[in-house]
């Protein structure tokens, strides 16, 4: 099998629509008749203005955002909010926190060093193959935080926790729009966007607002997600360049039917490449099926070498980024939304050619 262009399986940066690429490079020296491009641009013109509402528009659409909820673009990944979010809104009181994986530990490391944490539920005890199901969440918690999809051991939540009035805090960095979800149901949702909505640079995070009446104010300006609110992301100059390959890569996911549209499809790809693994014992799952991720399919081969040659023998073929997480080890196929079904189909193949030369 040999490719126009090979199939890129990358966690992150990760694969964008490509009909969008050729929209951006059609449009990259002329912005909107400008004569410019869009990072030349002025971050206050009209042009751009534009861009961040219309975005911004795009995000409620597409997640029903409720009216009482702030849409907002903050520089850098999700890991700036790690300390954000106890900076703002833990104070002297106990945040819960759900240990699924790397990326939950690493929130939970920074809220650490910030104030009380307590561990509701870990799945650490099978080395994160599952997503826990029970809870010790502390009475009057200042919130509960968790990742809803963690992209190294590929797992995700299939159900959110019920936090009842707590604030439910989700880091959904690997799923966001790749499914329906109820907004309402949390009270803040952030996501680095270089997996499923844009490129490296900027962070999604959608807010109720009646978190701010509690928050701290007494932190630097940059830091406070009131400033963000009052100022709709431009207090200073936002990562201009991702905020649009965010609006580019929306209005993609409006044109082809929505979230509801393509998380039938993650659906699809996520079942072809969990059934070649489940139709023997040549691959081994790492997650367990009731909670296994629909954005990263992990897996493992009978033994380091074979997972060497899978590897060697996908990339020659077209199919680059299959190798794990360096922490973790063995095989990693990670299908977010810009991934053509066609793309998993081929995968799909070649892993059962694999299997047939190799058993």
């Amino acid at each position: 099998m040999k490719f126009e262009r090979p199939f890129n399986f990358y966690a992150g940066p990760a694969i964008l629509p490509f009909e969008v690429m050729k929209d951006i490079k059609d449009e990259l020296l002329n912005f909107r008749n400008t004569g410019l491009s869009v990072m030349e641009i002025s971050h206050r013109s009209k042009e751009f203005d534009t861009v961040v509402d219309e975005t911004i528009a795009l995000v409620r659409d597409l997640l029903a955002v409720p009216d009482d909820y702030s849409v907002l673009f903050i520089q850098g990944g999700a890991s700036i909010h790690f300390a954000m979010i106890p900076l703002n809104f833990l104070g002297d009181g106990t945040a819960d926190y759900v240990d699924t994986g790397a990326w939950a530990k690493k929130a939970i490391k920074e809220a650490e060093n910030l104030g009380k944490v307590n561990i509701a539920a870990s799945s650490e005890d099978k080395n994160y193959s599952y997503i826990p199901d029970t809870f010790n969440f502390t009475e009057n918690a200042k919130y509960v935080h968790i990742t809803g999809n963690e992209t190294i051991n590929g797992t995700q939540y299939k159900e959110f926790p019920n936090t009842g009035n707590v604030p439910l805090i989700a880091d959904m960095s690997s799923e966001i729009m790749s499914r329906k979800i109820d907004v309402s149901k949390f009270g803040m949702i952030y996501a680095g966007a270089q997996k499923n909505i844009s490129i490296a640079g900027v962070s999604l995070v959608i807010l109720k607002n009646s978190l701010l009446d509690n928050a701290n104010n007494s932190l630097p300006t940059m830091l406070k997600y009131k400033t963000y609110v009052e100022k709709k992301s431009m207090f200073n100059t936002p990562p201009v360049f991702a905020i649009y390959v965010m609006n580019k890569v929306l209005n993609w996911l409006k044109k082809n039917g929505g979230v509801e549209s393509i998380e039938k499809i993650n659906e699809q790809k996520a079942k072809l490449l969990y059934d070649v693994i489940d139709s023997g014992d040549f691959y081994i799952g790492t997650a367990d099926k009731n909670c296994r991720s629909n954005m990263n399919v992990t897996f493992r081969l009978k033994d380091e070498e074979l997972e060497k040659k899978f590897i060697e023998e996908a990339k020659n073929e077209g199919f680059i980024g299959v190798k794990g997480h360096r922490s973790v080890g063995g095989c990693r196929a990670s299908i977010y939304n810009a991934m053509p079904l066609e793309g998993v189909k081929y995968l799909a193949e070649f892993m059962k050619d694999f299997q047939n030369k190799n058993s």
